[in-house]
């Protein structure tokens, strides 16, 4: 068994309370309902168990700051809910999409829609390139989806013109950004800039890339 008492103590304590505000019983609960059955729905895998704050929980918090109060925002393979759920409860005047194509995923999504009342969430089952002219979002998030070229590619349609991608990356993905010049271009989109998406003392801060649809 995965020892978590450290991720429920960074959990429970004052600092993430105050920096979620408002979302933090949600995201709390939505962070008990993933330790408790994320491993077994094959949502997470049994050594994310332990560190479900740090890594996951306030790794997507982390791209709050970097979004609109208002809009739309699309999250692309959404998996678990990371970030789109934690997004969602950060930001209620948000309209949130999340695209998924798995069904035992989407099927999660729903149930936690349901369980924590949020209104502002649509589950839609598929993949990103099948929402092709469906609808234009003001912002798009993805995290551990594919590479920035390929992302890119599927993903930049669904955004309006001068909609930003906003995305949860890893630390090299300055390398990511020169292959993807090509499909940046057929978008005329801007330079994409790195951030640096913090959250409380003591947890790595998150490495995000936005960039604007032209």
């Amino acid at each position: 068994m995965v020892d978590d008492t450290a991720d429920r103590a960074l959990g429970e304590s004052e600092q993430v309370r105050a920096f979620l505000g408002d979302a933090y019983e949600r995201v709390a609960g939505f962070g008990d309902l993933l330790r408790e059955q994320g491993e077994l729905r094959g949502l997470i895998g049994p050594r994310e168990v332990g560190r479900l704050w740090e890594r996951h929980l306030l790794n997507s918090a982390a791209v709050v700051p970097y979004l609109p109060a208002r809009g739309t925002l699309v999250d692309v393979g959404s998996g678990a809910g990371l970030p789109g759920i934690v997004v969602a409860m950060m930001r209620p005047e948000l309209d949130v999409l999340l695209i998924e194509p798995m069904e035992r995923r989407t099927t999660w999504l729903s149930e936690v829609v349901e369980r924590f009342g949020l209104g502002n969430v649509q589950v839609k089952r598929g993949r990103a390139e099948e929402y092709h002219g469906a609808f234009e979002a003001d912002v798009l998030t993805a995290r551990a989806v594919a590479n920035l070229a390929k992302l890119a590619r599927l993903s930049m349609p669904l955004l309006r013109h001068g909609g930003e991608m906003v995305i949860l990356k890893g630390r090299n993905v300055a390398q990511e950004i020169d292959p993807a010049r090509k499909v940046l271009r057929a978008y005329k989109a801007s330079e994409p800039e790195i951030l640096s998406g913090t959250t409380v003392a003591g947890v790595e801060p998150t490495t995000i890339l936005r960039v604007r649809r032209g």
